[in-house]
């Protein structure tokens, strides 16, 4: 017979944390902050919407369609004007230095979330000093009407009118729900800000510090609905440069390595000791001209502008071939999508008659804002705007290339400082709305998201037909001739739709790279 040891429970719960094997993983930039419905970059919402918050729902890309997450499910009403879902039960919030919660998730917590953003009386209303741009983007406080507790476990939305893409909307970073406990918290204390900087939410992970591009660190949330991640701590360890993130990857300092470029990812699919994800992505480059900037505000120049430009060396110098060209603001498989616009072909003489035209035969002075180190949708911004700044000057325009840091660039460009800015888009659901609202529509000009600063009433009726009209037949009708004026109207130079890749350490299993860019670091498991 063995003689057996028994240790005591506290040693056996000191040995399997020593035992769990942290998670690094090297991403590109900081976050602005950890109160996602004040921003809108990806990079905000994969540091904070994705690891400590969840939605009433989740739009799983794998299947391609709405699943539950904080509701088990949701009914809609015959007339389309409410939404009435059944929250999960004993969904816990974060327990932290900062924050010990009473109850458990109810229907309150769901009002403050988007009563918050909603209502410009509510008490929480102005503690986002930069707004709400989705919620003002996809004008959410004219579409619904009220969120009302029906009881502890049960919210309903009413709303003005039908609206088709509300469902998805919902499963959108900016949707993520927040303690109305740990408000109240806040609120007593007199520190609103705090949310900013200590979150609490329901998700895998909560927040245990942020050094501002060194490093953010979170703990596993062992009281997770579903279930406690594998990895007890994640890092995101801050790496500009990409290739600096590769490198890093390979000499084990990180297990996983996002926003590779192409060059990388063609490397690392020979080494056997990486592995190489990649998924279409459902995503858009674009140089987004300021039609409120003189002499943006001519589309004769904007014309100009795309006929000036080689797409095609632009994408086998920045993407290697590893993204197809755009001519539409969203991917080809995207539903609604125009295959009847064709893309602007370099035409330098055509370009030069139209700058005449416009008044500026001899050109004149701009810039091009660009951010400083790569991404999924940018991999060398520094090549590509040097591409372009080439390309303008063939026409007589001269061109300033202007380095600025990406919170900043962020910042300014949802102001409507710059003059031509290279940006990206990321989809979060598979739906063309997605694009248009935030992009084209006249509130998405308040709110910051529409990058060419133009409104025009007849564009925005169609972005808001489509989403009202339950007909996919009609929505599609809308969604063609809202393509037809975008690109009529130049209001975009289109760049690419991008291949979605992360590179990984083999010793990781369970991590699925998202079509939208985001990520769930929830199942990763390191062997």
């Amino acid at each position: 017979m063995q003689l057996r040891t028994l240790l005591p429970l506290s040693l056996l719960a000191l040995s399997a944390t020593a035992l769990a094997k942290p998670l690094t993983v090297c991403t590109d930039a900081s976050p602005e902050g950890f109160d996602v419905v004040r921003y809108n970059s990806l990079t905000t919402t994969n540091a904070s919407a994705d690891v400590l918050f969840n939605r009433l729902v989740e739009y799983d890309a794998r299947q391609g369609k709405l699943v539950p997450s904080l509701a088990t499910r949701w009914t809609v009403a015959p007339d389309g004007l409410s939404i009435t879902f059944t929250l999960r039960d004993k969904v816990a919030f974060h327990r932290t230095a900062w924050f010990n919660p009473t109850r458990a998730l109810d229907a309150d917590d769901v009002v403050f979330s988007f009563q918050r953003m909603l209502d410009s009386k509510h008490p929480w209303h102005k503690t986002a000093p930069t707004g709400y741009p989705h919620a003002k983007s996809f004008q959410l406080d004219k579409l619904i009407k009220a969120v009302v507790r029906v009881d502890n476990r049960t919210v309903r939305f009413e709303l003005n009118q039908p609206d088709a893409t509300l469902l998805p909307t919902l499963s959108m970073g900016f949707a993520s729900i927040y303690s109305a406990e740990y408000a109240a918290q806040l609120a007593r204390a007199g520190t609103p800000e705090l949310l900013n900087s200590q979150p609490v939410g329901t998700g895998p992970f909560q927040l245990q510090s942020f050094a501002k591009d060194s490093a953010v660190r979170y703990a596993a949330n062992p009281a997770y609905f579903g279930g406690k991640p594998a990895a007890e701590r994640l890092t995101y360890a801050i790496t500009p440069d990409s290739n600096v993130r590769v490198q890093k990857l390979k000499a084990g300092e990180c297990q996983i390595a996002i926003g590779p470029k192409p060059q990388d990812v063609q490397e690392a699919s020979a080494d056997n000791r990486l592995s190489v994800l990649t998924t279409p992505a459902f995503m858009t480059g674009f140089v987004a001209l300021n039609s409120q900037h003189k002499p943006f505000d001519d589309k004769r120049v904007r014309q100009a502008v795309n006929l000036a430009f080689d797409k095609a060396s632009y994408l086998k110098a920045v993407f290697g071939g590893s993204a197809i060209a755009a001519s539409n603001p969203f991917p080809p498989s995207t539903f609604g999508y125009n295959k009847a616009i064709k893309d602007y072909p370099q035409d330098i003489v055509r370009a030069k008659k139209l700058l005449a035209d416009a008044g500026h035969p001899n050109g004149f002075d701009t810039s091009i804002w660009i951010r400083p180190t790569g991404s999924t949708l940018n991999p060398n911004p520094k090549a590509g705007a040097e591409l372009l700044q080439a390309d303008l000057a063939k026409i007589g325009i001269r061109a300033e290339i202007k380095v600025i840091e990406w919170g900043e660039l962020i910042k300014r460009g949802k102001a409507g400082e710059h003059d031509l800015l290279f940006m990206g888009w990321a989809g979060d659901n598979g739906d063309a709305d997605n694009f248009l609202t935030p992009q084209f529509s006249c509130a998405a000009v308040q709110s910051g998201t529409n990058f060419a600063r133009y409104c025009d009433p007849k564009l925005d009726k169609l972005i808001t037909d489509a989403r009202r009209d339950a007909s996919p037949k009609l929505r599609a009708a809308n969604y063609a001739r809202a393509q037809q004026i975008i690109k009529e109207q130049a209001l975009w130079l289109p760049l690419a739709h991008p291949t979605a890749a992360v590179i990984t350490s083999n010793k990781v299993s369970g991590y699925q790279v998202s079509p939208f860019g985001r990520v769930d670091f929830s199942k990763v498991v390191l062997k």
